[in-house]
């Protein structure tokens, strides 16, 4: 079964106890289930502009990003497509700020509607919403998921989606990688992480990746953003420009006890070394636009 990956931008509302939910059309992949409303990131969008146009698309409502409250990842089977499509889900908290709320027409949804929690018990939930809003998750009705058709992907056109972390330890050190030789960015300090496998969440790839690069155990303690870089002719390993969009998520993470760092992923990885800098140190190193972004500094 052919794997492909999703990146998906997602919105919870609220208002006087109730959530806005949207209800999948016949044309949607699941007809008759619910979630929040939100859907595909373009490619080179950024997630929080993609729910932002998804939510107005599916319900007539302006609203405005809040935050970033949750990033899941979930795979499911198309079985007549033969495909095992992964989905990362970054779900955002938002305000509504203008509009009347209207059902979407000739889209992948048909209901919109604001329910209370006990309305959106007694209804079908995707699974993540079902998460979201602390009720049971159930599987997807028997006989969904069949009208599927996933186009291949243009040639020269990569999507990568991944998780990074802003990591120090006990006494403030803070912990960078250098990229590699044959990378883009080779030679600059980074934050640690990288992509997630298909089926992997992104905590879990985080973690796998601190390993990797640095030989540090760290613990997450905090979801701090989501970075969108579209680079339209990156040249790396591949040895031919692409155009790639990349979609990062920032947490926060602590290494309790912490070591020398040793990269301890295969050779020809895109890690060169690891090493922990004091704040004062931090200053004049060569950074990663990300890394600069997350420690404060403002975009170029």
């Amino acid at each position: 079964m052919q794997q492909r990956r999703r990146v998906g931008a997602y919105g919870v509302c609220r208002d006087d106890g109730r959530v806005l939910l949207v209800r999948g059309s016949a044309s949607a992949h699941f007809p008759g289930v619910w979630q929040v409303p939100g859907g595909g990131v373009e490619h080179a969008e950024h997630p929080a502009h993609a729910v932002v146009r998804e939510v107005t698309e599916e319900t007539g409502l302006t609203v405005e990003v809040a935050g970033l409250r949750a990033v899941v990842a979930d795979v499911v089977q198309f079985p007549e497509a033969g495909v095992a499509m992964h989905t990362d889900r970054l779900v955002f908290d938002l305000t509504v700020v203008d509009g009347e709320l209207r059902d979407e027409r000739d889209g992948t949804t048909d209901l919109a509607r604001w329910l209370t929690p006990d309305e959106a018990a007694e209804v079908p939930l995707m699974p993540f919403t079902a998460e979201l809003l602390g009720l049971p998750v159930t599987p997807l009705p028997a006989g969904q998921g069949r009208r599927a058709s996933f186009p291949p992907p243009p040639a020269d056109r990569r999507l990568r989606f991944g998780a990074y972390g802003l990591v120090t330890d006990p006494a403030g050190r803070v912990l960078l990688t250098m990229i590699a030789d044959g990378y883009p960015g080779a030679g600059r300090w980074h934050l640690p992480g990288g992509g997630t496998d298909h089926g992997e969440q992104p905590v879990p790839a985080l973690l796998r990746e601190l390993v990797e690069e640095s030989g540090q155990l760290g613990r997450v303690t905090e979801l701090v953003a989501v970075d969108n870089l579209h680079n339209p002719a990156a040249l790396g390993p591949e040895g031919r420009p692409l155009d790639w969009h990349g979609v990062r998520v920032v947490y926060r993470v602590v290494v309790e006890a912490p070591t020398e760092p040793r990269v301890t992923e295969l050779a020809g990885g895109s890690t060169a070394r690891a090493a922990w800098f004091d704040p004062a140190e931090l200053a004049g190193l060569p950074l990663t636009e990300i890394a600069a972004w997350s420690m404060g500094r403002p975009r170029r």
